[in-house]
């Protein structure tokens, strides 16, 4: 299925220290009937390095239940750990998830080298399709355009997430990688910016909370739609702000809980709950400016 669109980054719900089964059901539902054209599970988003490997398999068999087949179905299998990340990865190729997406390996801080070796290691051990994950904000590493277009080269390496947040750099991905590889943004704010730019996409984190409005806005970037794309960007501009007045998944849930779309905003440590002015600031915005509550 083609990577293209707006693809959720999906929080993953908890109810007193564990996984809302339930509240996840429902968020795919809801997605698959807003138009979402694709969803992640287990990525930053999703809390992925706080959830354990029973949970991660409860959460992998949700989404294959829920949504196998009716659009393209990614997990986050990257870690700082080459080892783990292919036994993760491994796991998602026999469940039967359409793609893993890798995180570049944080707080080791590798090498050019290192990252291609790290990536091209489990792209020779796996056959599931790939989506690197650059996102130096969280990693402090940052996976260079000649790199990316290294490990384009590998047949099951086939896209990446650029969440980089710096456009000069996607535009050289774009122009290093082949024509057949794939350029998601990572960010909603390069989003509409990308696509103009060649891009396909993005793995979104403001999907969350209006997945309907993001659908629209990537459909209408990739057909050309300029003006009609450009003014949804700009409508949608206090979302992607207000989702990261504190770290990111923190606003998305207790914008979800203030719709009543999960029952809790729980966040695990060492996540912590919204504080009081940003909650406030986050009810102002979407009340005034959305009225989704």
């Amino acid at each position: 299925m083609e990577l293209k669109g707006s693809i959720v980054a999906l929080v993953t719900p908890f109810k007193n220290g564990k996984v809302d089964e339930n509240s996840l059901r429902n968020l795919i539902k809801w997605h698959l009937q807003a138009g979402t054209h694709g969803i992640l599970v287990l990525g930053t988003t999703g809390e992925a390095v706080t959830i354990n490997k029973e949970e991660r398999k409860k959460i992998m068999e949700v989404a294959l239940e829920e949504a196998k087949g009716k659009v393209p179905l990614i997990v986050g299998t990257g870690t700082n750990n080459t080892s783990v990340t292919l036994e993760y990865t491994k796991m998602a190729e026999e469940m039967g998830f359409d793609y893993a997406l890798l995180v570049t390996p944080y707080y080791n801080k590798p090498t050019q080298n290192g990252l291609y070796e790290h990536y091209s290691y489990i792209a020779k051990n796996t056959k599931i399709p790939l989506i690197l994950y650059n996102v130096p904000g969280r990693t402090s590493v940052n996976l260079l355009p000649e790199t990316t277009a290294n490990l384009a080269q590998i047949e099951n390496i086939v896209a990446i997430k650029e969440a980089c947040g710096d456009i000069k750099q996607v535009t050289e991905v774009i122009m290093k990688v082949p024509k057949n590889f794939t350029v998601l943004s990572g960010d909603d704010f390069t989003a509409y910016a990308t696509i103009m730019l060649g891009g396909k996409g993005v793995i979104s984190v403001a999907a969350n909370i209006m997945p309907k409005e993001m659908a629209e806005l990537m459909e209408k970037s990739l057909k050309g739609n300029v003006l009609e794309a450009q003014e949804l960007n700009l409508k949608l501009y206090p979302l992607y702000k207000a989702l990261f007045i504190e770290t990111n998944p923190v606003p998305a849930k207790f914008a979800l809980w203030l719709m009543g779309k999960i029952e809790t905003p729980e966040v695990r440590p060492p996540l912590c709950k919204l504080s009081e002015a940003s909650l406030e600031q986050l009810k102002k915005i979407l009340k005034e400016n959305y009225n989704l509550i």
